[in-house]
């Protein structure tokens, strides 16, 4: 398998201090995201013994997850284009002695796919930040079998998640201006479309595609709540660029915003997405 991604920017953030905040912070992203790794591996499951890739597989939760169900007979490679990530699901794959989990670090809108391989291709909120989209749905495409499913999950609009934009859109105020978001750029919500999505996966030679609107309730215990909204998403990324002063207006002005999705020691909200289905 090689790599030769033009996704620069993503390979840049996620390499860098947004990667190693995942690694951080996976005991507790694989807490709040467990829905939907339930979800996909469920969706995507070919079979015991069948054969599976799974795309931006993160720190390898569901990568794990699959490569359980699938037995000793089958396997499943997560591919994603992080370096200190795929270094966390490898050593997560050792300890669970899990041999026929294996990762690969790479970009699946590039990598060399081994040509008919898959039985089913899975993703966990990993599709949404390729450059050429339609070119990444082709290239993954060919890795698949005749007939093998595609399931994936991605965020719908920002605005039917009001929880994972609430710190985002508290901070503004306080971070130095930023350009209107192109809603069609790499990015969280860039699948928010259905349409749009629905395209991409035609004009990529996917057939019998499928988005069905999912709604998933969520929690994280309030001790966390901070570290979850200051440490990852946009506003992570913008506190390791700014003063200490102003780092510390933002916080402040997290805490009442966020506080109004907490109660009894828990927030809890609604993660709006769609659950993507396709066959090659």
């Amino acid at each position: 398998m090689s790599d030769r991604s033009p996704n620069r920017d993503q390979a840049e953030r996620w390499n860098s201090d947004s990667g190693k905040a995942w690694v951080e912070m996976q005991a507790l992203l694989d807490q709040v995201l467990e829905p939907f790794e339930r979800l996909v591996v469920e969706t995507a499951f070919p079979g015991e013994g069948g054969q599976v890739l799974d795309i931006g597989c993160g720190a390898g939760a569901t990568t794990l997850a699959m490569a359980r169900r699938l037995g000793p007979g089958g396997h499943c490679l997560g591919l994603d284009i992080s370096r200190p990530l795929i270094a966390a699901a490898r050593a997560r794959a050792a300890t669970d002695g899990l041999a026929n989990a294996t990762f690969v670090e790479g970009d699946a809108q590039t990598a060399a796919l081994d040509r008919g391989r898959y039985d089913a291709i899975q993703s966990r909120f990993g599709v949404m930040f390729f450059d050429d989209p339609v070119a990444a749905f082709a290239n993954i495409r060919r890795g698949a079998r005749p007939g093998a499913v595609l399931s994936f999950v991605a965020w719908r609009s920002p605005a039917e998640n009001e929880f994972m934009t609430a710190a985002a859109r508290a901070a503004a105020p306080l971070l130095p201006p930023a350009p209107p978001p192109d809603p069609n750029a790499p990015g969280q919500f860039a699948f928010a479309d259905r349409s749009r999505v629905g395209a991409i996966l035609q004009a990529s030679g996917w057939t019998a595609v499928e988005l069905r609107r999912t709604d998933v309730a969520c929690q994280i215990e309030e001790r966390h709540l901070m570290d979850f909204a200051t440490r990852l998403g946009p506003v992570g990324q913008a506190l390791r660029q700014v003063d200490a002063p102003t780092g510390e207006r933002v916080v402040a002005a997290l805490r009442p915003v966020l506080g109004r999705f907490v109660t009894d020691g828990v927030a809890r909200f609604n993660a709006a997405c769609w659950l993507a289905m396709a066959r090659a």
